[in-house]
């Protein structure tokens, strides 16, 4: 079978080429789009002779009218289209039951045509819709719905289907594929639906991920363009600050800045909130109870804080009470510094004992008490902090200078940072990099009242100003095993998201 394929941007085109191949006789089989405008399928007219030759042993076909020679090719093809059977109809209906009727109807799906599949489509769609309807008004005649039946086309003209007749097409090419579709109250099927939402939430996706995408690249863009901001990005990144706040820093660079390095170092030390210019706790007295998780040093805070106290104004003046009840021999660690300073040490078991120790020591200058450590995911810190939400404790969280940035950042929101009075920075003589603890405090706006680097008590116990913290901070640390090169830190912070509230981005004060 002599069939060949011509492509061309155009319809003209394509027949043009069909005209040189095989002549005005030429038989076109099918049109349809393509990648390159127009695809058309022909053959020569002596394959169609053959064809009928080899259908002759049984009852010839109707004769195919033989072309006119003043009949151009366009207008023969739309002819062809008028007088191709209506699609669904099989060929071993109009051709004998002979052994050649079987080429003959591999022939014929070959040739059909888009548009010929869609109306087969329909067609199918409409029959079994139909039956539905018919086994509808069988079964309650009151409650059968009133659907308008399109009317059939007529023969050469061809429709494509409606955006409303979307589902439909898919429950016909379902049933077609041997599967049964459940319909459902809209007319549409269960199946196509579950598609739909699946390829809108995949589209959502791939329309976030463009978005990511066009972003990471215009930031490297930026970064490649302007090495001052890069510079900055790496010293920070080194120095251990998250991401969000190098790009907050970053995109707030000045041009007129004569050094990026000290343009952030004043904007970080303006975030940064200290309580050296305040009197320290020991000289304004209260109830403090300092909370925190597990090992971070609540207990050589509350010695070195007692030492200081009992140093300027006496142990008379000064309360020791202890809520760690549940490690073995913890309330021994703060009662051996209790007899150091001569202080006796209290035990409360419950909110009631706390309450009467409370009155009780009402008239000491200052009173501190010493918690439990526990996690901060232990479901056991929220009923301490019930505990202690008695209207003259003042909370202090003790912050582990030394984690992670994401283990300090969950430690502030379970702890619940923001009811508490300050944050006391423990360990930074242990902490490799500084800068984690410190972005935390500025990210939720937070007052560092104290910092510890190490356990001499009253010795290790210190008050930093916010440029002393920022400049320990930004003198990091750490090998060259986790250090980045330049390439690396513009992918890190290609692929962070936009600076903004929504997504925990600091709102420094440039």
């Amino acid at each position: 079978m002599n069939v060949k394929r011509f492509t061309a941007r155009t319809s003209r085109e394509a027949f043009a080429l069909v005209r040189q191949a095989f002549g005005e006789d030429a038989v076109v089989l099918s049109t349809k789009p393509a990648p390159e405008g127009v695809e058309v399928l022909a053959m020569a007219p002596e394959t169609v002779e053959q064809f009928e030759r080899v259908a002759g042993s049984g009852e010839a076909p109707a004769a195919r009218p033989a072309p006119r020679q003043s009949e151009g090719l366009a207008a023969r093809v739309e002819r062809q289209i008028a007088e191709r059977p209506a699609p669904g109809r099989r060929l071993a209906d109009r051709l004998p039951a002979t052994p050649s009727a079987e080429v003959q109807d591999d022939v014929e799906q070959l040739a059909m045509s888009t548009l010929s599949f869609q109306d087969y489509v329909r067609e199918r769609m409409l029959k079994r819709r139909q039956a539905a309807m018919g086994h509808d008004e069988s079964a309650a005649p009151a409650a059968a719905p009133r659907v308008a039946v399109p009317a059939p086309e007529t023969a050469g003209r061809r429709s494509l289907p409606r955006a409303t007749d979307e589902p439909r097409e898919f429950a016909a090419l379902a049933s077609m594929s041997g599967g049964a579709p459940l319909l459902d109250e809209g007319g549409g099927t269960t199946s196509s639906r579950r598609d739909q939402a699946e390829m809108m939430n995949e589209l959502r996706s791939m329309k976030g991920l463009i978005e990511e995408r066009f972003g990471a690249l215009a930031f490297m863009e930026k970064l490649q363009r302007q090495p001052r901001q890069a510079l900055l990005a790496q010293r920070l990144l080194d120095a251990g600050f998250s991401p969000g706040l190098i790009r907050k820093l970053v995109d707030a660079l000045p041009a007129t800045a004569a050094d990026e390095t000290a343009w952030a170092t004043n904007v970080l030390e303006r975030n940064v909130q200290t309580a050296d210019a305040e009197p320290a706790l020991e000289e304004q007295g209260g109830v403090y109870a300092l909370i925190g998780s597990t090992g971070v040093g609540k207990t050589t805070s509350t010695a070195k804080l007692a030492a200081a106290f009992a140093t300027q104004y006496g142990a008379a003046n000064l309360g020791l009470i202890t809520l760690d009840a549940y490690r073995v021999g913890a309330h021994e660690q703060l009662r051996a510094y209790g007899r150091i300073l001569g202080v006796p040490v209290h035990t409360a078991h419950d909110r009631a004992s706390l309450e009467d120790l409370l009155e009780l020591l009402a008239g000491k200058k200052m009173v501190l008490i010493d918690t439990a450590g526990m996690a901060q995911r232990d479901s056991r810190t929220r009923e301490l902090l019930d505990m202690l939400s008695h209207r003259l404790i003042q909370r202090l969280l003790v912050v582990d200078a030394s984690a992670q940035g994401e283990t300090i950042d969950e430690v502030i929101t379970n702890w619940r940072a923001a009811q508490c009075k300050g944050v006391l920075l423990s360990k930074i003589d242990e902490a490799v990099k500084l800068a984690p603890a410190l972005d935390a405090v500025i990210r939720h706006k937070l007052k560092v009242l104290g910092v510890a680097n190490g356990q001499r008590v009253p010795e290790d116990w210190h008050r930093l100003s916010a440029s002393a913290l920022v400049q320990r901070a930004l003198r990091g640390g750490g090998g060259a095993t986790y250090r980045m090169e330049p390439d690396d830190v513009q992918l890190v912070f290609a692929s962070a998201h936009r600076s903004g509230p929504a997504n925990g981005a600091p709102a420094l004060h440039i």
